[in-house]
């Protein structure tokens, strides 16, 4: 919940995402907020932007990338920053797990 000091991976409701894609919401505030993102193989994380900063750090499997019109392909210990509204999506080629901060927090992830 919002504001917990601790927050266990193993309660944290796995929730659908998109097609091959859950998410868990995990520690946040109004100003901050981490997700966890699993992606089974082929998933894609559609392009789209929102008003938030994001930083994606990638725990396992691969991805390409795409961000502002520049695709790469990242895997486990990689990560990546995305501006406020910049356009940005991604197609897992590996099966994998993604940590995305945001600030502020993502409300219409808790919504």
């Amino acid at each position: 919940m919002k504001g917990d000091n601790f927050v266990f991976g193993e309660t944290a409701v796995l929730q659908p995402a998109g097609e091959g894609v859950t998410r868990k919401v995990l520690a946040y505030n109004d100003d901050l907020m981490l997700c966890e993102l699993h992606f089974e193989k082929g998933a894609v994380g559609s392009l789209h932007s929102h008003p938030h900063q994001q930083i994606t750090y990638i725990v396992s499997g691969s991805f390409e990338f795409e961000v502002n019109g520049i695709k790469k392909i990242v895997k486990s210990g990689d990560s990546l920053y995305k501006e406020p509204d910049v356009v940005h999506g991604a197609l897992c080629l590996e099966a994998g797990v993604l940590l995305d901060f945001f600030t502020p927090m993502r409300q219409d992830f808790i919504a």
